[in-house]
């Protein structure tokens, strides 16, 4: 097995390893909330629906690539190409949206009860289930290029001159037009919720400057909770940036580059960075988010019936 695909191979096995449990542990806690609650909070349902989104991410892209990589199954055909290019590019821009959605749904929760955004926070949360089904129709309808022009890395559609390389994948463009024209739609498609949510943050982060100011000197006995949420999708936000920056970078860069063109070497990249944000963002969720940290403590240690009702009480 040649050093590049046994590195590969490793780097994709580091991200199923962290990806996957964290992920699951991040739905776990939210279904006990919900058996325990009967109910979860809007927030929380975007949190879990960014979970769940993210683990495809890892399972079908980082998964899939380590067994393909250390040679343990035959997946990357035309069909299995077209599959896994759809489903993984849907559920990445699935996860930017979310990540977007719960950033703005924050920035509405630190408003004033009784003003104009407080009324549509509630709008938004009685409508959630649209919300979700919007996204999941219009990050499909983008995705759907990928059914077409994907194709297994060993058809003769690899010779041809407009496409991109993914290792054991070839996706192939009709034109050059085609492949700046796809490439225009997905930079657009990331960068446009990047553009909002990063306003979203500010506006989070200009509230808990202000909050700051105000309770100097002072303890604050209220809004803790909703102070460490901020904060929590703070990061989450940054993480997306940074990482997704990079994502789209190396994209533009292969649309500009005609010898990246011919090379899966910035297409893993690209992967491994967009991949890099659904493997990290479980972590960010169970060390910043009370609830789910709180959940998971109390399952693993296995306390008595009264002593985790104690606990889920101080979240």
């Amino acid at each position: 097995m040649p050093s590049e695909v046994l590195v590969r191979g490793a780097l994709y096995l580091s991200l199923t390893v962290v990806g996957v449990p964290g992920n699951a542990a991040v739905i776990l806690a939210f279904l006990l909330l919900l058996y325990q609650e009967s109910r979860l909070l809007p927030s929380d349902v975007i949190v879990l629906h960014l979970a769940c989104v993210n683990m495809l991410v890892v399972v079908v892209r980082c998964l899939l690539e380590t067994l393909a990589s250390f040679r343990l199954a035959v997946i990357f055909g035309d069909v299995g190409c077209k599959a896994v290019i759809f489903v993984y590019r849907t559920c990445r821009s699935l996860s930017i949206w979310l990540t977007f959605a719960l950033s703005a749904y924050q920035s509405l929760s630190i408003v004033p009860p009784g003003s104009r955004w407080a009324s549509f926070r509630h709008t938004v949360a009685q409508h959630l289930g649209f919300v979700f089904l919007f996204l999941w129709l219009l990050n499909t309808c983008m995705s759907s290029a990928a059914i077409l022009f994907s194709f297994g890395a060993g058809s003769n559609s690899s010779a041809a001159n407009h496409g991109i390389n993914v290792q054991f994948c070839y996706v192939k463009f009709p034109s050059k037009l085609s492949i700046e024209a796809n490439g225009a739609v997905q930079v657009g498609r990331d960068v446009v919720p990047m553009a909002l949510m990063t306003l979203a943050s500010l506006i989070i982060l200009v509230f808990l400057y202000r909050h700051s100011r105000q309770v100097k000197g002072l303890r604050s006995s209220g809004g803790g909770a909703e102070q460490r949420a901020a904060k929590a999708v703070v990061a989450l936000v940054t993480l997306y940036v940074v990482l997704y920056g990079v994502d789209n970078g190396l994209w533009v860069y292969t649309l500009t580059a005609r010898k990246a063109m011919a090379s899966s070497l910035i297409s893993d990249l690209r992967i491994f960075f967009s991949s890099l944000y659904a493997t990290l963002s479980p972590v960010v969720i169970i060390a910043s988010n009370r609830k789910v940290n709180g959940v998971l403590r109390c399952d693993v240690r296995r306390k008595p019936v009264q002593e985790r009702d104690t606990c889920l009480s101080t979240m």
